[in-house]
């Protein structure tokens, strides 16, 4: 499953009066008003979103935003050849802007002016700007956590090696002014970073080893031979080397060893306003807890079913275990078929090529069945996990091509198992990432799930929405419907109706429903790792290496891990009302391609804004 991603909501309630609920006459009057309020919402967000691209020219480079027009001094600036600005004064700077601009919004092009998609815009960027907020008056991350800078940095450098955006030169000009710009950032960040958990420290040291290895390695390999470039590169490089290979050694032996007050757990009052934000629903955790929890119970009793014939089949001399009850029994019999299934597996450096050659399969199927219209861009490229993201990244990943450049390429992550990694732990991965897993990860990452999910937002008009929709986009809509897609994969009779195939879709399930119990009880209920590991390895059924990173990730994030879950319910209960009123009618593959041409709403957002098509 995909990491963390920068993507907030807020409660609906304001936004579901607005949307269309019948027919009606409208007046010319009150039709000029909403043309005039529309135009004017369009200028002003278009501005505020250019004016915060500028603000992190890294996060302007993934959005396709490549120069800037300072609208006070009209100077233009090319921003893939800058690296933030990290300092104390442009952290206050940046409070001050979204504070500035939610004012702005409210007062000028207040929410109950606009019509459902300006509406649902506007709430987008409330919620962005209430993310913001919160992170600068109370949570205060960027103090506390050393992998910000240093996954920033990483993403800098890599993307405009990436893309095409400009000749391969140009960007190489981009990436090395980048480079000279590292120490003058982590110089800023040491100001202020006072203390951190030594999960952050950790983690942010071996991030930080792979953006030294890109600077020397990858960066190195593209300088052409003769190039003027050569020069440039044998000046920025020892520097940000130096720097970088100094920022570990200040984490290792400066703040690793202060005292901190703070954990990585994020507590119960910071989590519930964050999870607000997040979702954009108005479940609590707690609730949303009871519900993983009970869900947990009924997947495990389903997969018994679905495991007792395969059982009898796979090993006629174990009987049914009829001498163990309960979870005893339910963890035998499941556990025993799923680590039979897992015996199919492909070599530990084949994991790549055999996620390539699962693709055209998935594709061919998605035809057949009419599930969704693929794009006709055929951008998608899978390569290796950067090394500066495996952190977070430990398994796979999707990155989209930009908003702004949709042509451009489309990224499956697939992280490779280190060589050097013990053969147990080799054996724990492929084991958890058998061959009917990876399916599902492709299933998830790629087609029918994130990259057809952001091919269909890349098409979205106006410019201006598309790209807001993609950075401001809600998480639970974009993992639910990976999940759901999936899902409805499997209920098409992917793979044949491979029973093992659907005996792994209920495990990656239990996975679904385990991340998010792990988030809540471990971010505000002090569940400890041994208690997190207990629900992985025997509830959920996972290996020890999968159980070992996901440990990791749910240390690292907060409020991402329920995203799945939240989502995928959301994408369920959607179909099924969309479904009933359409009857007869109902179209699957016109249903799909008419969600997903929302962009990332609110699923809920999503439903009120394509339910008066039902039936039509």
């Amino acid at each position: 499953m995909p990491a963390p991603s920068v993507s907030v909501c807020f409660a609906v309630l304001s936004l579901m009066v607005l949307l269309p609920s019948g027919s009606g006459q409208v007046s010319p009057t009150s039709s000029a008003s909403a043309a005039s309020d529309s135009q004017k919402f369009a200028a002003l967000s278009d501005r505020f979103m250019k004016d915060s691209l500028a603000l992190s020219p890294s996060i302007a480079s993934q959005a396709g935003y490549h120069v800037h027009v300072d609208p006070k001094t009209g100077k233009k600036i090319e921003l893939d050849a800058q690296l933030d600005d990290l300092s104390l004064k442009a952290m206050d700077a940046q409070r001050a802007f979204y504070a500035g601009w939610r004012e702005r919004f409210r007062t000028e092009t207040p929410l109950a002016s606009l019509g459902p998609q300006d509406a649902a815009d506007w709430q987008l960027i409330d919620d962005q700007i209430g993310f913001n907020l919160l992170e600068f008056d109370k949570i205060q991350n960027y103090r506390h956590n050393p992998t910000v800078p240093v996954e920033l940095i990483g993403s800098a450098l890599f993307l405009p090696l990436t893309q095409s955006y400009a000749p391969h030169d140009v960007r190489l000009g981009h990436v090395l002014s980048r480079v000279r710009q590292i120490p003058r950032l982590l110089d800023q960040v040491k100001a202020y970073l006072s203390d951190a958990d030594p999960i952050f420290i950790s983690t942010a040291i071996s991030e930080n080893d792979g953006n030294i290895d890109l600077i020397q390695n990858d960066l190195a390999k593209e300088i052409p031979a003769g190039s003027p470039l050569k020069a440039q590169y044998d000046q920025a490089a020892p520097a940000a080397i130096s720097s970088l290979k100094n920022f570990s050694a200040w984490l290792k032996d400066d703040l690793g060893k202060r005292p901190s007050s703070r954990t990585w757990r994020l507590g119960k009052e910071f989590y519930d306003q964050k999870f607000r934000l997040v979702m954009e629903t108005d479940v609590a955790p707690d609730a949303l807890l009871a519900d993983a929890e009970r869900e947990l119970r009924d997947v495990r009793a389903e997969m018994l079913g679905l495991a007792l014939p395969m059982h009898a089949q796979m090993f006629p001399g174990h009987g049914d275990h009829s001498d163990l009850t309960g979870r005893d029994r339910e963890n035998k019999i499941i556990g025993e078929v799923l680590q039979k299934i897992s015996d199919d597996h492909c070599l530990p450096d084949q994991l790549q090529q055999t996620v390539q050659g699962d693709l055209a399969g998935i594709i061919a199927f998605i035809h057949e069945k009419k599930i969704v219209t693929l794009s006709s861009r055929d951008n998608l490229k899978v390569i290796p996990t950067p090394l500066f993201m495996r952190g977070i990244y430990s398994v796979a990943g999707f990155h989209s091509a930009p908003p702004l450049e949709p042509h451009a390429e489309a990224e499956y992550w697939v992280t490779p198992i280190d060589p050097k990694a013990p053969a147990a732990a080799t054996d724990s991965r492929l084991r958890e990432y058998n061959n009917f897993t990876l399916q599902w990860l492709s299933l998830h990452e790629a087609l029918p799930g994130h990259y057809v999910q952001a091919e269909h937002a890349n098409n979205i008009q106006p410019e201006s929405r598309r790209v807001l929709r993609s950075l401001f986009g809600n998480g639970a809509y974009v993992e639910g419907w990976a999940e759901y897609g999936a899902q409805v994969m499997m209920d098409e009779g992917f793979l044949n109706n491979d029973p093992r195939f659907r005996m792994m879709m209920r495990k990656v399930r239990l996975r679904l429903l385990a991340n998010t119990i792990l988030d809540v009880k471990m971010q505000t209920m002090n569940m400890t790792d041994e208690q997190a590991m207990d629900l992985m390895t025997k509830d959920a059924f996972q290996t020890q290496a999968e159980a070992e990173g996901k440990l990791l990730r749910a240390k690292l994030s907060s409020t991402q891990l329920p995203t799945y879950y939240v989502g995928l319910r959301e994408w369920l209960a959607l179909r099924k009302e969309y479904q009933a009123k359409a009857g007869k009618t109902f179209d699957m593959q016109k249903y799909h391609d008419l969600v997903l041409d929302q962009g990332a709403l609110p699923v809920p957002v999503v439903g009120k804004l394509v339910m008066p098509t039902a039936g039509q």
